[in-house]
């Protein structure tokens, strides 16, 4: 019998399983997919998730295949800066790399007979002291624990609190990794373009690549090239330079926040129980914290239903919060009207850095354990 199943491979899996390996407890990851494709766009690793995987002591590697970002800047789509902001940490750096490497390396951290693939769970279900999953390819199992970390569609959920679908914000997001960086971009800096109802992001991710992300109030499917025109140049650039087969488009949504995680000797963590839209970079992070707060909780607790309990309300309050924060930051960069415009160009020009990295500190410097 399983001790933990963790269903879902992605980051917020493959960690939690690593992190509880870590602790002592011995887990299973069943992961829906039949291979772990080199797909994905770019993840923006911000100083509370290095400082996790550091503890887990993969950062290092992470780093090999990653990029450096060391400030901030906000620009209008003509390239006129409007404000920015140093991140530099030498301790607890802020990164960001190819989705896939990053998932790559968590893999390879792990016993390759503790990860199961080709397994997409029908149902999930407490008997007695034991949690029965069964698979759509016939096998079932039994564990001690069962771990939603299925992502924001997430079949454990839609079970336990059968709740529809989550909630589209009202503007679709696109993302991509280009293979080059444009001469314009400086080194070891994040950029955000504002316009009228669109944005446009940039990051180093690595290996000479540069990652990017595009948000528009459009429920068409335009091409991203007509979208931008006339925008910076580097805009256009990039786009055109990434394949456009390697181009993801979603729409942002997520979910209101729930107390209710789990029950028994079920939960969940991740996009499963608190997804959040991307504006704040903080999805895979906070995923991230939830593993290693609730590995600290079957250590305090051993395993018992009271870890996933105080795991549950330890979580509760800063994923609520930041899911808030990234909705509320995405509807202000949205916004089209030309004085609500010009009053978020003058709120972010107008905000001194002392008082950024403030807040920045509440998202980047918790204590979660």
């Amino acid at each position: 019998m399983v001790q933990i199943a963790i269903i879902g491979g992605g980051i917020g899996g493959l960690t939690a399983a690593l992190a509880l390996q870590q602790s002592g407890f011995q887990c299973e990851v069943f992961e829906q997919a039949p291979a772990l494709h080199d797909v994905g766009a770019a993840i923006a690793i911000w100083p509370n998730a290095t400082r996790i995987l550091q503890r887990l002591n993969v950062f290092e590697k992470i780093l090999e295949k990653a990029g450096v970002m060391e400030e901030i800047r906000w620009v209008d789509q003509n390239g006129w800066l409007i404000n920015r902001v140093s991140i530099s940490d030498p301790q607890f750096p802020a990164v960001a790399l190819h989705r896939a490497d990053l998932q790559n390396t968590l893999v390879r951290s792990l016993p390759q007979s503790s990860i199961h693939l080709g397994h997409e769970l029908i149902d999930q279900t407490q008997r007695g002291d034991k949690m029965v999953a069964t698979f759509a390819n016939g096998h079932s199992i039994e564990a001690e624990f069962l771990i939603g970390a299925d992502g924001i569609h997430s079949r454990v959920r839609e079970q336990f609190l059968n709740d529809g679908p989550p909630i589209d914000r009202g503007y679709v997001v696109w993302r991509g990794i280009s293979p080059t960086i444009p001469p314009d971009i400086p080194p070891a800096t994040a950029i955000e373009f504002h316009g009228r109802g669109k944005r446009f992001g940039v990051g180093p991710v690595g290996l000479g690549r540069l990652g990017w992300w595009a948000t528009a109030n459009t429920p068409n499917t335009h091409e991203l090239s007509q979208l931008f025109e006339g925008w910076q140049r580097p805009v256009l650039e990039v786009v055109q330079a990434t394949s456009p087969g390697s181009i993801l488009k979603t729409h942002a949504s997520d979910r209101l926040p729930t107390k209710v995680w789990g029950r028994g000797r079920m939960t969940m963590l991740g996009d499963a129980i608190h997804p959040t839209t991307p504006n704040l970079g903080q999805g895979g992070c906070l995923a991230m914290e939830d593993a290693v707060v609730l590995a600290k909780c079957f250590e305090k607790h051993s395993a018992t239903e009271e870890a996933l309990r105080n795991y549950e309300q330890l979580r509760y309050k800063r994923t609520a919060a930041l899911s808030k924060y990234s909705r509320y930051y995405g509807s202000v960069g949205q916004w089209e009207n030309i004085w609500a415009r010009a009053l978020r160009r003058t709120a972010l020009a107008l905000a001194p850095e002392e008082v950024t990295k403030r807040l920045m500190r509440i998202v980047f410097y918790p204590q979660i354990t």
